[in-house]
């Protein structure tokens, strides 16, 4: 407990704090609002985060970068901090996909921000930035959230107004992690949207229904109605099996004698079964039951 109190304690400038570090990081495309760089580094001399979320960086959305980059040079600066390795001094805390476009770009240094932050600032500024870019696919976003809730005990609450998202947005996302790890990796891949990926989390077998998803390219409405149509066809069999014309014919006598809706349900192969008598208010109750207890008529002769 006491180790979990600390490492919330050198949060302590608070998750509104971070985000304004890290805000600027989000796009490339905002010269105006870019801080200015403490200085230059060069790229040797800085080394990519270990615990840094995203592990997956397009090699084609690099390219695009560093063709922009050759053009413009870097607009927002990298986020750094000190280590203890001489030969390596500086650790990325944001902006490890600019890092990567540089190299391709075949620049020699990178213009820097240098910050103090704790281990657990840098995973929280990490998570924050690859939360806030617009290429996070649904799975990424729903774990980067869950890491800030588990890692550092924030709510949802705190999470949606820090990161100007809805808490409904939020939640629905999280949902998503409850999913088969198959159908997961179809919402990492593209073949599946976070509507298709929803409708199919009360399914019974997700996996089985999200294949044919891809396989028919359905549509979120026609993946509901995927996901109800088992479920729905296996209550009707469950409960109205296949009957004969002498059941039918039976049903329909005795709804007429009683005026009320008659069900017999027999046993296939066997002699046992139900009858089952519906009734639509009270007083059609009370009929039912004058009719079963009623006495005989005594036998005259």
């Amino acid at each position: 407990m006491a180790d979990k109190k600390r490492e919330r304690r050198g949060l302590g400038r608070g998750l509104s704090a971070l985000m304004a570090d890290v805000g600027s990081e989000v796009s490339d495309e905002e010269p105006f609002s870019a801080p200015l760089a403490d200085r230059t580094i060069p790229i040797e001399k800085i080394s990519p985060n270990p615990d840094q979320p995203r592990r997956d960086f397009l090699q084609e959305d690099l390219e695009e970068l560093a063709r922009s980059i050759r053009e413009k040079g870097i607009i927002q600066p990298l986020i750094v901090r000190k280590t203890t390795d001489k030969s390596v001094p500086y650790q990325i805390v944001a902006g490890e996909r600019r890092w990567r476009a540089a190299q391709l770009a075949q620049l020699h240094e990178v213009p820097a921000i240098i910050r103090e932050y704790s281990d657990a600032e840098v995973l929280e500024i990490a998570i924050i930035e690859n939360i806030q870019r617009t290429d996070l696919n649904p799975i990424e976003e729903a774990a980067g959230y869950r890491q800030l809730m588990d890692r550092f005990g924030h709510t949802q609450e705190i999470l949606a107004q820090a990161l100007g998202k809805s808490r409904s947005h939020i939640a629905n996302l999280m949902r998503l992690l409850s999913l088969p790890d198959e159908v997961q990796g179809y919402l990492r891949e593209g073949k599946l949207s976070a509507g298709h990926a929803r409708a199919l989390i009360t399914a019974e077998d997700p996996a089985v229904l999200a294949r044919e998803v891809i396989r028919k390219k359905l549509s979120v409405r026609e993946t509901e109605r995927l996901v109800k149509k088992p479920a729905s066809t296996a209550r009707i069999r469950r409960d109205r099996p296949e009957k004969d014309a002498d059941t039918r014919a039976l049903e329909a006598d005795l709804a007429a004698n009683l005026g009320m809706k008659v069900a017999i349900n027999h046993v296939p192969g066997q002699e046992n079964g139900s009858l089952t008598i519906s009734y639509k208010s009270l007083e059609e109750l009370d009929d039912l039951c004058r009719l079963l207890s009623a006495t005989p008529p005594a036998d005259s002769r």
